[in-house]
C-alpha cells in the first residue's frame, strides 16, 4: 500500500499538478487520421483539458481550446476553412497556432483597430504519424514523437482502436507490468465464460522484471515453459509513460483527466508471406463498446475489454492505501517509484523518463520483441491459419468488440480469406 497523499500525487493530471506537468512532457495520440475523413473536427478532452481537433480544407491539423474567446461559443460547433477553424457563433477565425486571424464584423466596421492581432487562444501541436494523431502539451522545445520500430514494418493490415473507459489513467498502466493476470483474467475466467470448468491455462512459475531506456520488461516461466522461453528470455514492454507492447500491438493509456481515460490500440497483423508485397493505403479507426446495452454490464468477451472490467472494477481512482501487493507485483512498486524519480528530475529540471530529442536515434527505435519470426518476418499460409498467435485473428478480432464489418472484410482479403465471411460471435 501506499499512503493517500501519495496516491493523489501519482493520479493528479490537471495543469499545475506534479504528475499533470510530468506527463505534459510527452506526445500522447489522441485520435486516428482516417477519423477525418468523415469528420473536421472532434471534441476531446485531454489531461483536464477541454479542446477541439480539426482539420482543415489545406489539410492542417490543429488542437484549440474548446470555446472562443468572444463569446466563449463551442468551437468544436465551428467550421474549416482554407486555413483554421471558424467560429459558427460570430465567424472568429482561428489558425492552428490559436493566432485569431479574422474577424469580419470588426475587420469590415474598424479595420484601424485591428482587434484580431490582440486575440489568440490556447492552443497545442499537433503531429500525424503512423496514422495516429498526437498532441503535445507541455513546455517547448517540444521532444520529438517516437518513431517506434513497429510503425515501419511492412506487409501488415494496420488498425487503430479507441475506447473510453471511466477510471484514472495509472491503475490501466499498472496493468501493463502484471503478468499473471494474464493467467486468470484472460485464460481461466475466458474458460470459465465459456461454460466451461477447465481445463485452466498453465501456471505461472516465476516472474522477473528489468527497466530499460524506454520502460520495462516483465517476464514469466509457466508451467508448460523453461528458461529458453521468449516470454522469459525476451518477455513483454510496459512502454514509458503509459503503454502496454505486446509485440504485435500497442495500448496506450491517454490520460482524459483524473476520472477517465481513453484506450489507443494500434495493431499490426503481419500477412502471410504468400501475400507479399502487401501494401495497405490508410489505417482505418474505430472506436469499440465497453458495455452491453441490454444488461448494462461490462463487455467480457475479449482481452482488452475484460482489462477494462479490471480497471474499472478497482473505482474511479484506486485507493492504494488498501492494498495488498504480493511477489508477483514487484513490477507496480517498481513504476512507481520510476514516475517518483521522474518528478524529481523535473524538478531539478532534467528530462524524465524515455524523452527523445536525438534525430538520429529517432529514425528508429527498436525494443526487445518475443516470436519475431512470427510477427515480423511472417509465416506461409498454411502455418498462418493453425499458429497459435495468428490463428485467433483469423477468427475475429480477439482484443476489444465492436470491429466493424468492412474493417473485418478488409482484414480477411489483406490475409486472403474470403471476403464475404461472417464476423466471428461478439465481434
Amino acid at each position: 500500500m501506499i499512503p493517500e497523499a501519495q496516491n493523489r500525487l501519482l493520479t493528479q493530471t490537471g495543469a499545475g499538478t506534479p504528475m499533470g506537468e510530468l506527463l505534459r512532457r510527452y506526445w500522447w495520440p489522441i485520435a486516428g487520421v482516417t477519423e477525418f475523413d468523415a469528420i473536421a473536427t472532434k471534441p476531446l478532452r485531454l489531461l483536464g483539458e477541454d479542446l477541439v481537433l480539426y482539420k482543415d480544407l489545406s489539410g492542417t491539423f490543429g488542437l484549440v481550446d474548446r470555446h472562443c474567446p468572444h463569446r466563449r461559443a463551442d468551437l468544436s460547433y465551428g467550421y474549416v476553412e482554407e486555413c483554421g477553424l471558424r467560429c459558427n457563433y460570430h465567424g472568429w477565425l482561428y489558425d492552428e497556432t490559436g493566432q485569431c486571424i479574422a474577424q469580419p464584423y470588426e475587420d469590415m466596421a474598424h479595420p484601424e483597430v485591428n482587434l484580431k492581432a490582440r486575440i489568440s487562444i490556447k492552443s497545442y501541436p499537433v503531429s500525424a504519424h503512423a496514422g495516429l494523431l498526437w498532441a503535445y502539451l507541455g513546455p517547448h522545445p517540444a521532444p520529438l514523437v517516437p518513431n517506434w520500430e513497429f510503425f515501419g514494418w511492412q506487409n501488415g493490415f494496420r488498425q487503430i482502436v479507441t475506447a473510453e473507459i471511466p477510471c484514472n489513467w495509472l491503475q490501466c498502466q499498472e496493468n501493463s507490468i502484471d503478468p499473471v493476470h494474464f493467467e486468470w483474467m484472460h485464460s481461466n475466467w475466458s474458460v470459465r465464460l465459456g461454460g466451461q470448468n477447465g481445463p485452466y491455462s498453465p501456471a505461472h512459475r516465476k516472474v522477473d522484471f528489468n527497466e530499460f531506456e524506454y520502460g520495462f520488461q516483465y517476464k514469466r516461466i509457466r508451467a508448460d515453459t523453461d528458461e529458453f522461453d521468449p516470454m522469459w528470455t525476451i518477455g513483454r514492454i510496459c512502454l514509458w509513460p503509459a503503454a502496454l507492447y505486446t509485440g504485435e500491438h500497442c495500448e496506450w493509456r491517454v490520460p482524459i483527466d483524473d476520472e477517465n481515460t481513453l484506450s489507443v490500440t494500434w495493431h499490426f497483423c503481419r500477412v502471410p508471406r504468400d501475400r507479399d508485397p502487401y501494401v495497405q493505403e490508410s489505417i482505418p479507426t474505430w472506436h469499440g463498446p465497453i458495455k452491453d446495452r441490454a444488461t448494462g454490464r461490462w463487455i467480457s468477451s475479449h482481452v482488452m475489454n475484460q482489462d477494462f472490467i479490471a480497471w474499472v472494477g478497482q473505482g474511479t481512482i484506486a485507493d492504494r492505501t488498501k492494498e495488498n501487493l504480493g511477489a508477483s507485483d514487484r513490477g507496480i512498486a517498481l513504476i512507481r517509484r520510476r514516475l517518483l524519480a521522474d518528478l524529481e528530475a523535473l524538478r531539478d529540471g532534467r528530462d524524465p523518463k524515455a524523452i527523445v530529442r536525438d534525430a538520429s536515434v529517432n529514425e528508429r527505435i527498436d525494443l526487445p520483441i518475443a516470436k519475431r519470426e512470427v510477427l515480423v518476418d511472417g509465416l506461409s499460409r498454411a502455418e498462418y491459419m493453425t499458429h497459435p498467435l495468428t490463428k485467433p485473428v483469423v477468427a475475429g478480432y480477439p482484443f476489444q468488440t465492436g470491429q466493424p464489418d468492412e474493417i473485418r472484410r478488409a482484414f480477411l482479403v489483406a490475409i486472403g480469406v474470403n471476403d464475404a465471411a461472417p464476423a466471428a460471435p461478439g465481434e
